[in-house]
């Protein structure tokens, strides 16, 4: 491997373990005593924060190696996604939610779950979603470096987390998400306009920031 890109391999790895350990209970469970519980989200989200900034800067400063060639459709593809991605992503950050990533279940109503009725792990799939057409539209060594784990990580997660909150849940969970996972019965209206609104203002920012921090458009052209 390419010495220039050890730092990104260091920050993606670094990435991925502070989402891997903090999820082994016995070591949040310590954190959390250690620090009070509003001290370790504190804490875990400026960690997050710094650790997506070393991504970007060492994923934009990683030579170009080509995978595949980039073909103009491909260019497409994170333009048609990444809204769904925006919008999962924020309402599944605002919408109540024991079962997945997301604030706690604190206020969730079971008999209007929200965005849940469509997937209990809104997050998880709006990362899938922003992971994979980024993977195909680089197509270079550091590309997949990044958005391969985090596609990894995103999938993986889903099945983690619902046997983690089914042991923790126990006889509750069925009760819980009898209405979760019905796309059949999905309300725009339930979830909230607002939410999909700021869903795609979140798009739109990170559309205009896109060339700021990485240093290419992703608009097609």
């Amino acid at each position: 491997m390419d010495e220039t890109l050890w730092p990104l391999v260091v920050a993606v790895a670094a990435f991925v373990a502070s989402h891997l350990v903090p999820a082994t209970p016995a070591v949040r469970g310590r954190l959390i005593r250690r620090l009070g519980g509003r001290g370790y989200f504190l804490g875990y989200g400026l960690l997050s924060l710094v650790l997506v900034a070393m991504v970007a800067v060492t994923f934009r400063a990683a030579p170009h190696v080509e995978v595949w060639p980039q073909e103009p459709w491909m260019r497409w593809l994170p333009i048609l996604t990444m809204p769904v991605a925006s919008v999962l992503i924020l309402a599944g950050m605002t919408t109540p939610n024991p079962f997945s990533v997301g604030p706690t279940g604190r206020g969730f109503d079971p008999a209007r779950p929200g965005l849940l009725r469509l997937t209990r792990h809104p997050v998880l799939w709006g990362m899938t979603i922003w992971a994979a057409p980024h993977a195909v539209v680089n197509g270079d060594v550091a590309a997949l470096l990044l958005f391969v784990p985090m596609l990894a990580l995103s999938l993986l997660g889903i099945p983690w987390l619902e046997w983690k909150r089914r042991l923790a849940l126990g006889a509750d969970f069925d009760r819980l998400a009898a209405a979760t996972s019905r796309p059949r019965t999905f309300s725009l209206m339930e979830v909230g306009f607002w939410r999909i609104g700021l869903g795609l203002v979140l798009y739109a920012v990170l559309t205009w920031l896109h060339p700021v921090l990485l240093g290419v458009s992703p608009l097609p052209g």
